[in-house]
């Protein structure tokens, strides 16, 4: 079973920024975000926890109170020259690159990395934990995009799905994994635990 959280807000979120490897520390409403997950899952038992190397994924890693490892596969997608842009600026400067990546999740940003290319990696991420955590309960810390992309994997949905799928700051996704039939998805964007916060802005 892997339990997949997204990260607490940052000044990009807020902005609606391209966020992929840029690094952003969380506001105080992400810390008490992360907070609220950290009390949601207070009780839940993991075998193991994983994080993205990313700022923001280890700060609301952190507040959980456990031990985790870093995996620099967990990292969220990069943009390129997209990166810190709005999607009104990207679609000033870069009109056409950005319709053909809308268009086709195998076609990268200018000098970023292609949604696929960020499944692929995610994928190898959950290959190996199958393998050598086969019965675990397994907390992850990440992004939007792989956590979408381990979501396509476990519906075995077409990569357009991902254009399809809404992930909110903080939101637990869960999803088991068996080795004799098919993935099951038991849950997905989760935020019950943050109902209580003042999420405007994000």
């Amino acid at each position: 079973t892997t339990v997949l959280l997204r990260h607490g807000q940052t000044p990009l979120s807020v902005e609606k920024r391209f966020s992929g490897t840029i690094e952003a520390s969380l506001t105080d409403l992400g810390l008490e975000q992360a907070a609220a997950a950290a009390r949601r899952l207070r009780d839940e038992p993991f075998d193991l926890i994983l994080s993205s190397p990313l700022k923001r994924a280890r700060q609301t890693a952190e507040a959980l109170g456990r031990d985790y490892t870093v995996e620099d596969d967990l990292r969220e997608s990069s943009f390129g020259a997209w990166e810190g842009m709005t999607f009104a600026e990207v679609r000033e400067r870069f009109p056409d690159d950005l319709d053909a990546w809308l268009a086709d999740p195998a076609v990268p940003p200018p000098g970023g990395e292609s949604l696929l290319d960020t499944v692929a990696r995610v994928g190898r991420v959950r290959d190996r934990l199958l393998a050598e955590h086969p019965s675990a309960r397994v907390l992850i810390v990440s992004h939007v995009t792989p956590i979408k992309g381990l979501t396509q994997l476990a519906l075995a949905a077409e990569p357009t799905v991902l254009y399809r799928l809404h992930l909110d700051l903080v939101a637990l996704t869960t999803i088991d994994w068996y080795s004799d039939g098919p993935a099951v998805l038991r849950g997905f964007n989760d935020t019950h635990h943050v109902a209580h916060l003042t999420t405007a802005g994000e």
